[in-house]
């Protein structure tokens, strides 16, 4: 998505203009305090098979998930397609299921199974481009972008495998509603997280959020970080500027001066009320840029358990709960090594919390982040958020050295509970909190 920074800043100086992004988008009552779940049929099991991922259903509702993205549920074209398998993403037909994954029925009954378990579900919604050999090409070449020669256009030139569909064609923007629709109405998703969706109009987002949520209130992911999207289509969009300030900083090449800069200016400028995705994985980081432990190294626990801390949704991608040190294949079967590991525990601690405690509820719900001042603010990353009589308190080295962390902020002082060992534990200001590189504390209430 570096590709495409320039129209962000196009967006941001736009923003930076005008103010902070408005927004009417009324989230799904149900989001106020879930957690999100990539789920990676393909890699998730050696079958690779909706059946084999609905038997994982009762361990990700244990460990306290509440919504479920699925990658690309449609069949997958074959002519210039990448790899054995091809890309999730070039569909081949909107309304069908990817054989190999299973049957429509296998699909309906892992959406009523995931509803059956109190969890909600998304799926993946490629809009911008299809397969070359989609229907579509043949029945409706008008639908495409074509060049001077009219040919189809890959968006993209790497992305030979797909065309670019044309959003100046009211058709197109028929037939795309239409499609989405028809996974509402026939198999009763909750909504789509949407493929680069700052590629596609924002105002055919507007149009199909409108138009979806008069058949039941929808909760709308863009794979995008523009402000406006989330004006009158998204719930959430892309935290990507914290990926990016979590691995500099784990790699030493930012500091903490860097995240408070960002978070004082860039952040303000999305509406109090819509939601950033948190992440320190997900299917395209993995695969193309390396693991968390790769990128993180021994920061990763750290970030893990902030990115559940800050203001924002935040997601798991399938295997970071078993500690998945492989970088999964893109085009081709690659199942995920699962193993018992110390980041399922913690993620169900840390789901568990947001879900009780107030204070880390998304958007409005939820609280705001208010920086505690210490004597090493370049190193120590410490902050509260409360509200209604929940209090969350983060105190996080954010270096590779010990660092002591002390505060003149006598309200900070009381009893607390430890959310990882649930047991009572008191703050006193007045005594010096020593942290080992990369040490993180956590207090509730």
């Amino acid at each position: 998505m570096k590709k495409y920074t320039l129209l962000f800043l196009l967006s941001l100086f736009s923003t930076i203009v005008f103010g902070q992004v408005s927004t009417t988008v009324v989230h799904p009552e149900w989001s106020k305090n879930v957690a999100i779940y990539e789920a990676n049929i393909r890699q998730y099991s050696e079958e690779g098979s909706f059946k084999k991922f609905e038997e994982h259903l009762p361990e990700l509702k244990k460990m306290g998930v509440g919504l479920i993205w699925i990658m690309p549920i449609n069949p997958i074209g074959e002519k210039n397609r990448k790899g054995s398998l091809g890309s999730y993403y070039a569909v081949r037909d909107y309304k069908a299921v990817n054989p190999e994954f299973g049957t429509p029925e296998d699909f309906k009954h892992l959406v009523d199974q995931i509803h059956a378990q109190g969890m909600k579900v998304i799926i993946d919604w490629v809009a911008n481009h299809t397969a070359w050999d989609n229907p579509w090409a043949t029945s409706h070449p008008e639908y495409y972008v074509k060049d001077d020669q009219g040919a189809f256009v890959p968006p993209v030139p790497d992305w030979h495998d797909v065309i670019k569909l044309d959003y100046k064609n009211p058709q197109t923007r028929a037939a795309m509603i239409d499609a989405m629709k028809y996974w509402i109405t026939d198999y009763d998703v909750d909504g789509f997280r949407c493929d680069v969706a700052a590629m596609v109009p924002t105002d055919f987002w507007n149009q199909a959020r409108a138009e979806l949520d008069k058949i039941k209130p929808v909760f709308m992911l863009a794979e995008a970080f523009e402000p406006e999207l989330q004006e009158k289509a998204f719930d959430m969009t892309y935290g990507w500027q914290f990926k990016d300030l979590f691995n500099d900083i784990a790699q030493g090449k930012k500091s903490v001066v860097d995240l408070d800069a960002y978070l004082n200016g860039e952040e303000k400028l999305y509406n109090p009320n819509s939601y950033r995705m948190l992440h320190t994985s997900n299917h395209d980081l993995n695969s193309w840029e390396g693991t968390e432990f790769e990128r993180l190294g021994d920061a990763t626990e750290t970030f893990l358990v902030l990115s559940n801390l800050i203001k924002g949704m935040p997601l798991v991608y399938s295997g970071q709960e078993a500690g998945n040190t492989k970088s999964l294949k893109f085009f081709d079967r690659d199942p995920i090594e699962w193993k018992e590991h110390k980041f399922r525990g913690l993620y169900t601690k840390l789901f568990a919390l947001k879900k009780a405690n107030k204070a880390l509820w998304n958007g409005n719900y939820g609280a705001e982040l208010q920086r505690i001042k210490t004597r090493n603010d370049a190193a120590i990353f410490a902050f509260s958020r409360a509200k209604e009589g929940n209090e969350v308190i983060g105190i996080f080295n954010l270096s590779n050295k010990k660092q002591v962390f002390t505060s003149t902020d006598k309200g900070l002082a009381g009893k607390y509970v430890d959310p990882f060992s649930g047991s009572a534990v008191a703050l006193d200001v007045k005594k010096p909190i020593e942290l080992k590189p990369w040490e993180y504390r956590v207090f509730v209430k």
